[in-house]
């Protein structure tokens, strides 16, 4: 990877991890079609080794508003869908990656927002960790599903809840897909190098994540994984 391309990465990492810092989701979203752009042999296991030390640190700050009935239902059904996102990834040609996750992108963007209100329960739960443990295994890009179920609870038990269940299911996805051959060591180097910029974002979300307005914040965060997933759709 070129000086300008880590430079770009770089920064695009520090910037999603203030994001979802701040408001609870957000980084895959931004950094995975960044990264696809760059060079899709990144995805997923940059992505996913890269908010493993994020959603340690969230969930841990927050750890008293996790939510552990759901984070339970959730995290069990995305173990259990982690095998059919392997066989997913092994389906999806290598020059067809950034096409699949562009439309993953705008998928899980789109139904974001237009997602009506409601009460989660043990249905939405399951369906959250089963699609979650598909997207995010193929494609590094997980966190609308549960962005959806948690969007209407207060804030910090949506940050928390959320960092808890992907630290789960980021370490199952990383394992089964080494395990199985499917994972580069280059690319954990790569995450742990960015250490500094994930630690750097998420250090000035600790300042203001009690202040932002997590709906604005969201609906930026949507709008650009809109945009970038368009620009990987297009292969501009």
């Amino acid at each position: 990877m070129s000086t300008e391309a880590l430079a770009v990465l770089a920064v695009t990492v520090a910037v999603a991890a203030f994001v979802q810092g701040s408001s609870g989701l957000g980084f895959a979203l931004i950094v995975a079609p960044v990264a696809g752009m760059l060079d899709p042999g990144l995805l997923p296991v940059f992505v996913l080794a890269a908010m493993i030390p994020l959603n340690l640190y969230v969930a841990w700050r927050e750890r008293a508003s996790i939510d552990l009935r759901g984070a339970r239902w959730i995290s069990g059904a995305r173990l259990a869908a982690t095998p059919a996102g392997l066989a997913l990834l092994l389906l999806i040609p290598d020059r067809s990656i950034g096409l699949f996750v562009g439309i993953a992108t705008v998928l899980a963007a789109v139904v974001s927002l237009v997602a009506p209100a409601f009460t989660p329960g043990r249905a939405a739960y399951l369906g959250a960790g089963a699609v979650t443990g598909l997207t995010e295994t193929a494609t590094g890009v997980g966190g609308p599903p549960l962005a959806l179920v948690y969007q209407h609870r207060p804030p910090a038990e949506l940050r928390s809840t959320v960092a808890a269940c992907f630290l789960v299911g980021e370490v199952a996805s990383l394992g089964l897909l080494f395990a199985t051959g499917e994972g580069e060591p280059g690319h954990l180097s790569l995450a742990a190098a960015l250490l500094p910029v994930i630690a750097a974002g998420a250090w000035l979300s600790r300042l203001v994540h009690h202040r932002l307005d997590a709906r604005r914040m969201r609906l930026c965060v949507l709008v650009f994984a809109l945009v970038s997933g368009l620009v990987l759709m297009l292969g501009l």
